[in-house]
């Protein structure tokens, strides 16, 4: 699936079933997400918790094992690329980064401190391995739809992949990417909804309906999936099938239907957790339901 030095868990091939031990280390790893948020966000004193909750599995199996990238190489041209609509869950994604090598781990020690690179949200001009600066809800997929099609022009291999928020579906300019996406067949594009119900002001559709969101993204000229958003087996394989079909001319959307705030049984039920903070006792009991919860 990738060349020499790519990510350390790749799949035997692009359209293999993942493994058991391959499916153990991508929880693990999204326990790690889990984790590194919480020590993060102890830094910071305020953050998304039930955000970035919601799609570790997600990071977890794209990182390490749907993206073809390279250990150390945040630059490296034939990389997949990930953009994040949601960029309040960066603090999520930058413990992989770190990770992966594309920066020293002592940066996260520092995590919206005064002069540090790591901030709230992503910035691309700062933190190497963020693909795109996000923070206003909505840009992402027309970024995606830049980038797809600037790899079709320049014949590089590459998919890439976009993490929406559900709540996002509510931007019109999401829609307008969609369809300039189908438009132009833009087959190595993949976008992920993050479909957790809810966003800062309550359930998604109390706010503005999007259901039905699969029947939407069909009419838009898309293939569609769903998938359990927290079942890594099922997610791994989804996408290595999808990379695998090179007879797709669409773009492809996959809902992964998952639970704010996953791992800590009063996140998934209180909305109001979007952002907080945990003082340290309650961080400490954070810590041991998710570790407690490993599977």
């Amino acid at each position: 699936m990738a060349s020499s030095g790519a990510n350390r868990w790749p799949s035997n091939s692009p359209g293999g079933r993942i493994s058991d031990e391959q499916a153990a280390r991508l929880r693990e790893r999204a326990r790690f997400v889990r984790l590194e948020t919480i020590r993060l966000i102890s830094i910071a004193k305020v953050g998304h918790y039930s955000s970035v909750f919601s799609c570790a599995e997600i990071f977890s199996v794209l990182y390490y094992d749907t993206m073809k990238l390279r250990q150390g190489e945040p630059a490296w041209p034939d990389r997949d690329r990930f953009l994040m609509g949601k960029g309040h869950a960066a603090v999520g994604q930058f413990p992989i980064l770190a990770d992966l090598g594309y920066f020293d781990k002592s940066w996260l020690d520092d995590y919206t401190r005064l002069g540090s690179p790591l901030g709230d949200h992503p910035d691309m001009r700062k933190v190497p391995g963020v693909d795109f600066s996000s923070g206003s809800i909505g840009h992402a997929l027309s970024n995606g739809v830049g980038m797809a099609l600037g790899g079709r022009f320049q014949n590089q291999d590459f998919n890439v992949f976009v993490l929406l928020g559900d709540g996002e579906m509510q931007e019109g300019q999401v829609w307008e990417a969609a369809l300039s996406a189908a438009s132009h067949r833009l087959s190595k594009l993949v976008a992920i909804i993050d479909r957790n119900g809810y966003q800062l002001d309550g359930k998604v559709d109390d706010v503005v309906a999007i259901e039905p969101l699969d029947e939407k993204w069909r009419a838009f000229g898309w293939d569609v999936h769903e998938v359990d958003g927290h079942d890594v087996a099922a997610l791994a394989n989804l996408l290595r099938a999808v990379k695998a079909d090179s007879a797709r001319e669409k773009p492809c959307c996959i809902i992964a239907r998952t639970v704010k705030g996953k791992g800590i049984d009063y996140m998934e039920t209180e909305p109001g957790w979007h952002l907080g903070y945990l003082a340290p006792e309650d961080e400490a009991l954070a810590r041991e339901a998710i570790l407690a919860g490993a599977q």
